[in-house]
């Protein structure tokens, strides 16, 4: 996604005076905050629904942005861009939704592939399988089963998971040779 923030035609008289109320709000004035609400709304609210695309989350993100002013302003520095600044915690705001949410969806459906062996319907290999995840972690077992069960690609189980690529592949690669061995270990024992 574009992170590049387009701010509206603001004169700068609307400029000052943005930045007048974001330094009263710095001292706790909340009749200042109401102003600032009043002028910014329009923008603070569109620039949310365009960014989540979801009018409930884009009114979330909306209400938690003028909280975020509220307990940032005296760390605004006036530059002659209130608006350019107010956008930035929108936009921020906003992706750090949509990362939980994408994160959410993808764990919630980690979960239920992991509850759901469907997959597999022959009893010696469920057996197996249930045998064979005793020896490999959680994580490891996660990872391949998303690979090799569900056939997603290691960047896409890097990115579901939110792990690095390197961890993917190294907890990947160790579940494989866990696995070679515990194997070879039970051939060896059945001889």
């Amino acid at each position: 996604m574009n992170s590049k923030i387009l701010v509206p035609n603001v004169d700068e008289c609307q400029e000052s005076l943005l930045e007048k109320y974001i330094k009263d709000i710095s001292f706790g004035n909340k009749d200042s905050l109401s102003d600032l609400y009043n002028v910014t709304k329009t923008s603070v609210y569109g620039f949310a629904l365009s960014i989540l695309k979801d009018l409930h989350e884009a009114e979330d993100v909306f209400q938690e942005v003028y909280i975020k002013i509220y307990e940032n302003a005296s760390f605004y520095q006036a530059n002659g861009k209130p608006l350019a600044w107010i956008l930035t915690i929108t936009k921020n705001l906003a992706l750090m939704r949509l990362r939980k949410k994408r994160n959410h969806m993808d764990l919630a459906e980690l979960n239920e592939i992991l509850a759901d062996n469907k997959g597999v319907n022959d009893t010696e290999t469920q057996m197996l399988i249930s045998t064979v995840f005793e020896y490999i972690s959680d994580e490891e077992r996660n990872i391949l089963i998303l690979h090799s069960v569900s056939g997603f690609k290691h960047r896409e189980i890097a990115k579901m998971l939110g792990i690095p690529l390197s961890t993917v592949l190294s907890k990947y690669n160790r579940a494989i040779k866990k696995i070679k061995k515990r194997m070879g270990e039970d051939i060896y024992e059945k001889a």
